[in-house]
């Protein structure tokens, strides 16, 4: 897919870093009847109070409710790719034989017109939705479900992919993309594949004036503020702010704020690989 880049007639663009959407089925509308209209907060609470900091404005959007269960059997056909304004991947409308309609994440290969499946007994190949029973050894997969029929949780950004690592007792073995290994159950669904939009970390917004279409607002340092509204503000001159440290005093820099008797500890093998 690859990236873009632009000649700097504007000030906006010298530094602009777009993905290119050659994936992207040309002139695909929005199917209508899985469109709905999600409110904008402001980040504001329902008591009008600002709880979440820096959001504000944007662009208007319509949020495509997604199958992320993927418990319909049978084959189905890619009808398109599109653009999800609410998620870094790019989505499937898929159309059964039925004649019903769904959007799902679309992975990495996708193209229009490609059947796939949902069931027991199907191909891993690209697309395809199965049991993580049935998974081959070393595949790549998207979409995890964490509790079998909740619908996918895991591994949904652009790009990402989980791999099948083995299987022990009645759980799956599975590499996530932070490099943490875990159990999940063999009775929880998964999709074969990686997320497309895999030059989305690549992506350079080239002014301001982008994020505030995206809905984000300017954001000040916390150096820079008082110390009644930051543990890091205050002092003569230009302080350095002590130990980096949140609003509320959590320490930053690989502080670890995971409970420590969360019952999901036990299906966790390794952690994380720290960038420290």
């Amino acid at each position: 897919m690859g990236i873009k880049k632009f000649n700097p007639i504007t000030p906006g663009l010298r530094t602009r870093v777009a993905v290119r959407r050659d994936e992207l089925t040309k002139g695909a509308e929005p199917e209508k009847s899985l469109l709905m209209t999600i409110g904008s907060t402001g980040g504001r609470n329902a008591q009008g109070h600002r709880t979440t900091r820096y959001r504000g404005g944007g662009h208007k959007r319509r949020y495509r409710i997604m199958d992320f269960k993927r418990d319909k059997q049978g084959a189905a056909t890619v009808h398109s790719i599109q653009y999800d304004p609410y998620r870094s991947a790019f989505i499937a409308l898929l159309e059964y034989a039925d004649g019903e309609k769904s959007y799902i994440l679309a992975p990495k290969g996708l193209k229009q017109g490609q059947k796939i499946y949902s069931g027991t007994g199907v191909a891993p190949e690209t697309g395809n939705c199965m049991f993580l029973a049935e998974v081959p050894l070393g595949a790549v997969v998207h979409n995890v479900e964490l509790r079998p029929g909740q619908g996918g949780k895991l591994v949904r950004s652009a790009g990402a992919s989980a791999t099948m690592m083995g299987r022990e007792d009645r759980y799956a073995v599975l590499r996530m993309p932070s490099g943490e290994t875990r159990r999940i159950l063999l009775t929880c669904r998964v999709t074969i594949g990686s997320l497309s939009n895999e030059d989305h970390s690549l992506e350079i917004m080239g002014k301001a004036g982008r994020m505030r279409w995206k809905g984000f607002r300017p954001r000040n340092r916390p150096v820079a503020m008082n110390p009644v509204d930051h543990p890091m503000g205050g002092g003569e001159g230009r302080a350095s702010g002590g130990h980096p440290r949140s609003r509320k005093g959590t320490p930053a820099k690989g502080f670890k704020t995971r409970s420590k008797t969360k019952a999901s500890n036990a299906l966790i093998i390794s952690r994380r690989k720290s960038s420290n």
